[in-house]
């Protein structure tokens, strides 16, 4: 197995114009250590370890665009504002010095938000049609004040601050920018029927329930280099429903990819909780198996890598053991997938890539949720 990781996952590959050495990702993972939203010195030696531990490509934990109802919490990193992209620069230099690539994750949480949240409590929660989301088991909807539906202008606002922040990541050194379209944010409330009961041109079948999504695509392409990477998240289930679906069909998933490839995306990062199920009846394929099948883009897989237990378990205070990556490595043989992101793994040993590159899966640190608690 471990001259079969190495010729499998060291293979270089493109995305966009970037050309990155290997095909491990660490993903986009929240930390919570950036006081008023601020990257420190202690994020970026973070980084600047995973990079040095061989990941071919870093994405950073979710990060607000400039927008008043993009966030929820005063210790999540902004990309706006002098002292939070100071702070950014001095990442991407630190994980250059170190030989590595690095994405931002661009995140609007949309109704995720609560009343007086944080960094701007005096900001409404907004979205596609106001929904409101309940944080306590896999109940739709509770008791939460409804938030304001989205006019028109409120989403060309929201468009424009993801485009200015992208425009902002590729001055601030970053190598792409990666939109944070699953797990019940906004992105993803404008994708998922539950969420988006609008009758406008915004909503409606899948292709309009992508729209949104599409323009922040084409209006972030508008204003970076050609070759500039645009990744985008996408995920079946939420934070708040296991079960939820944006799409009950391959059919309707490829109008909601092919509506955003169309936009200009480079790529698709497709959040499972476990990377071994499948997405659909009658094939054995998973999401990001699908989204490579679809576009023939390059797809990232994610989800439980590498690990007996998955990521909602562990955040509840479960140890997750270090298991093989043969089946892993199954279906990149089969080129189902083309790159596979490892995020606990990567938190608890951050030599994690160079290890298993390398024959040395036998020292990798078990993880534990003490892991979480620290920037080590």
């Amino acid at each position: 197995m471990n001259e079969r990781a190495a010729q499998t996952l060291s293979r270089p590959i493109t995305v966009g114009g970037l050309t990155l050495p290997n095909r491990i990702v660490m993903p986009a993972m929240a930390r919570g250590f950036a006081p008023d939203g601020v990257p420190g010195e202690d994020m970026a030696a973070y980084y600047a370890r995973r990079a040095a531990g061989g990941a071919g490509l870093i994405i950073t934990e979710s990060t607000y665009i400039g927008h008043p109802s993009a966030g929820q919490h005063h210790l999540v990193p902004r990309i706006y504002g002098d002292a939070p992209q100071a702070g950014w620069a001095q990442v991407t230099d630190a994980v250059h010095r170190a030989g590595g690539r690095i994405l931002v994750q661009l995140q609007h949480i949309g109704m995720a938000r609560n009343a007086g949240d944080q960094p701007h409590p005096e900001a409404p929660a907004i979205g596609p049609s106001g929904v409101p989301l309940t944080r306590v088991g896999a109940a739709l909807f509770g008791t939460e004040t409804p938030g304001e539906t989205m006019t028109r202008q409120d989403i060309d606002a929201v468009v424009a601050a993801f485009a200015q922040a992208a425009a902002d990541a590729e001055r601030l050194g970053f190598d792409g920018v990666e939109l944070h379209g699953g797990h019940g944010y906004l992105i993803d409330q404008f994708l998922w029927p539950v969420t988006n009961r609008r009758t406008d041109g915004y909503g409606g079948d899948a292709r309009s329930r992508a729209r949104f999504a599409a323009e922040i695509v084409a209006a972030i392409r508008e204003r970076v280099a050609p070759g500039f990477p645009i990744v985008v998240r996408l995920s079946q289930w939420k934070m708040n429903d296991y079960d939820a679906r944006i799409a009950e069909t391959p059919e309707e998933f490829g109008d909601i990819l092919g509506t955003l490839a169309d936009a200009g995306a480079d790529a698709f990062h497709a959040s499972t909780r476990r990377y071994w199920e499948p997405a659909f009846a009658g094939s054995d394929l998973n999401l990001a198996g699908w989204a490579k099948k679809i576009t023939g883009k390059p797809a990232i897989t994610v989800g439980s890598v590498g690990l007996d237990g998955e990521f909602m378990t562990s955040m509840a205070g479960g140890t997750a053991t270090a298991t093989g990556i043969d089946r892993l490595l199954d279906r990149m043989e089969a080129d189902e997938f083309d790159l596979v992101a490892v995020g606990r793994a990567q938190l608890a040993d951050p030599q994690w890539a160079a290890k298993t590159l390398s024959g040395r899966a036998g020292d990798i640190t078990t993880f534990t949720p003490a892991a979480l608690g620290t920037l080590d």
